[in-house]
């Protein structure tokens, strides 16, 4: 640029010599191409100013892309999926989930031996309630798995979406809330397998411990079919006075 302003500069000086001569007026050329040069450079400045600024304001622009949230949260849904599953827990009946409840009603239904204070009647009772505990359990774990089959269409359907967004979004920050999103989902289902295998696993435990239970309250009933005396020793009958 600079080399085509001196040249227009010196085309400009050679033509205006003749008038100049003519019109006794007086041109400096070193003046008038130092000031062409300074037009120059000052006209590549703001050429410059002008490109900075541009830089500038597309920046500006992806930022604002970048800093734009995602319009979309499946929060709600997860945590309604999640807390069904938590209230069917609550409401299971049966032995309690509480620590505490759980080891009282556990030595009062689980004894490892019976002692002669208990009656036949009180056992019979108790062997009913351990039995109920233990359908109980099982209803707590089918309706946990019934449940998480409910819950497969909502995720498939939040899965869907949570892709969707993150595929289509416009800067980091949607594509960061889409992805944080997804990993609540994997969360959540992490913890109802959790849930699923707490369940199933306890439903497992009391009825073992059902059986146990049942094993001894078998051998406390023969104990006491049998009594502490002398056992019965079988004789020898004489019915016709033969000796």
């Amino acid at each position: 640029m600079k080399k085509t302003l001196l040249s227009v500069a010196a085309a400009a000086l050679f033509a205006a010599a003749p008038a100049a001569h003519a019109q006794w007026v007086v041109i400096d050329p070193t003046n008038l191409a130092q000031n062409i040069l300074t037009a120059a450079n000052t006209l590549e400045q703001i050429n410059n100013q002008i490109r900075q600024l541009q830089n500038e304001a597309q920046m500006l622009m992806n930022q604002a892309r970048n800093l734009t949230g995602l319009d979309f949260s499946a929060l709600s849904e997860l945590r309604a999926a999640l807390s069904a599953t938590n209230q069917l827990i609550r409401q299971a009946q049966g032995l309690a989930f509480n620590v505490q409840q759980m080891e009282t009603q556990f030595r009062e239904l689980y004894p490892e031996s019976f002692s002669a204070s208990v009656t036949n009647a009180q056992m019979v009772l108790d062997a009913r309630r351990r039995w109920t505990n233990s359908l109980e359990a099982l209803r707590t774990a089918t309706q946990v798995q019934s449940q998480a089959v409910q819950n497969f269409a909502a995720d498939e359907q939040a899965l869907t979406d949570l892709v969707n967004r993150s595929q289509s979004a416009v800067g980091a920050l949607q594509a960061m809330q889409a992805t944080n999103q997804l990993l609540a989902l994997q969360a959540r289902q992490a913890i109802q397998a959790q849930q699923l295998q707490l369940t199933q696993d306890r439903a497992v435990a009391l009825e073992q411990a059902r059986q146990v239970a049942v094993h001894e309250r078998a051998r406390e009933v023969r104990r006491r079919f049998m009594g502490s005396g002398t056992p019965y020793t079988p004789q020898t009958v004489n019915f016709y006075g033969n000796p």
